[in-house]
């Protein structure tokens, strides 16, 4: 904090002063450019995740549009399984190969042994199967969502505490100068106000990007669950035929 004082007490006769963005940060406190640093690449992995979510959900949505016409073609589900059953490309594809998985490695069994009886059981478990295969593939599609929503939440007050630090060596080179003029406050408080911005440029595309991409997500999730709700329901009518 010193230093910023002589620096600031040394540019008190100037006339004219650098108030770049650049010559502003090397002039900081070192708390302040702190701070600054911190902001800046949180801003640059907030774009990253934003252009990474938006990206991924145009694929996804894509792909399972493409399964989707796969699906319901009239083709043979053990068929379609065994074409893209040991790699599935995109969530809605693993629901159907988990799905199908148990029923292939259960069906036989629940005919051949336990009949009518043993049928419920196993559209319980391929019901609950679907489910934790929705609730995994949703969790990876949310990865670095939280990341966001701790950004925006957070960065206006990290930068806010730039501001204040940045105000604070302001007065104090008041009061070792004892000199009130534009030229002792104004590098202080430039830096104060540039903290700030770069809190809100984290913090503004963040909170946006969040609320787009979460919406996108649960609209994503619910076209999951219609699918893993109509693809139970064609199991359920596979089993009472065969029961």
């Amino acid at each position: 904090m010193e230093s910023n004082v002589v620096s600031a007490v040394a540019l008190g006769g100037s006339v004219a002063q650098d108030l770049s963005m650049w010559a502003l940060f090397l002039r900081a406190d070192w708390v302040v450019k702190a701070v600054m640093i911190s902001l800046f690449l949180a801003s640059i992995w907030c774009w990253a995740i934003i252009f990474e979510k938006m990206i991924g959900l145009r694929r996804l949505n894509a792909r399972s549009d493409e399964f989707e016409r796969s699906f319901w073609s009239g083709r043979s589900l053990e068929d379609l399984y065994d074409r893209i059953g040991a790699q599935p490309r995109d969530p809605m594809s693993s629901i159907f190969a988990a799905a199908m998985r148990e029923w292939r490695r259960k069906v036989m069994r629940a005919e051949s042994n336990e009949g009518r009886e043993h049928s419920g059981g196993l559209q319980e478990r391929i019901e609950r199967v679907m489910q934790i295969t929705l609730a995994r593939e949703m969790e990876r599609a949310e990865r670095y969502m939280t990341f966001l929503a701790t950004t925006g939440s957070t960065a206006p007050f990290i930068g806010l505490f730039g501001t204040v630090w940045g105000i604070m060596n302001s007065f104090h080179s008041i009061a070792l100068t004892k000199n009130t003029s534009i030229a002792v406050v104004a590098p202080g408080i430039a830096e104060a106000l540039f903290a700030t911005a770069l809190g809100l440029l984290a913090a503004i595309p963040a909170v946006v990007a969040y609320n787009k991409i979460s919406r996108d997500l649960d609209r994503y999730a619910g076209r999951l669950e219609g699918f893993a709700g109509e693809f139970a329901a064609i199991l359920s009518r596979e089993l009472e035929d065969k029961a």
